[in-house]
């Protein structure tokens, strides 16, 4: 499990300013997102999944999936099955609408990238504003031993062939549920 060290660094006011512009960004994505607070975060979970849901556990105090119809360390057969994948985010990144996805040893990566839809839970505090700040933040982790993550932005696609095609490599669908402290 991953932690942020320095949570909330950005600071209050520009720490809201960069929420907007996360959101701002989300929308030119065309990627759904909701606000959701700890005691309304099971009955938004419920509202944005669809079934059947994977996930992993959220590293997020307060914040348990166990209360959801989600299943938390899916086989193989349940990820193949599964229509929606909820993982936890690092952290935003505003001025991309970009989240950074850690990877864990339960398989986060497999429930982000193997479902049609993938719910994101990312805690208003760690949208940055920039890439600058994300490295900054995530730079030493991953230097010091930290496992992998990668920068995700928007649904997956490719023109490889031609047209554009969304969920050819990965969620043809992103949610986003920013976890307001």
């Amino acid at each position: 499990m991953w932690v942020i060290d320095n949570p909330g660094t950005v600071g209050g006011s520009m720490s809201a300013e960069a929420v907007r512009t996360f959101e701002d960004s989300l929308d030119r994505l065309d990627v759904e997102w909701t606000h959701t607070s700890r005691e309304e975060f099971a009955a938004t979970l419920s509202a944005v999944v669809e079934g059947p849901t994977v996930g992993v556990d959220l590293p997020f105090e307060g914040v348990s999936l166990s209360d959801t119809d989600v299943t938390v360390d899916p086989t193989a057969a349940a990820l193949e099955a599964a229509t929606t994948g909820v993982t936890a985010a690092r952290m935003g990144i505003a001025d991309y609408g970009s989240v950074v996805l850690g990877s864990t040893p339960e398989g986060a990566e497999a429930v982000s990238l193997f479902v049609d839809h993938h719910v994101v839970v990312v805690r208003s505090e760690d949208v940055v504003p920039g890439m600058r700040e994300a490295f900054t933040e995530f730079g030493p982790w991953l230097r010091e031993g930290g496992d992998t993550a990668i920068i995700a932005t928007g649904p997956s696609a490719t023109a490889d062939m031609g047209e554009l095609v969304k969920g050819a490599h990965g969620p043809k669908t992103v949610r986003v549920v920013i976890l307001d402290e």
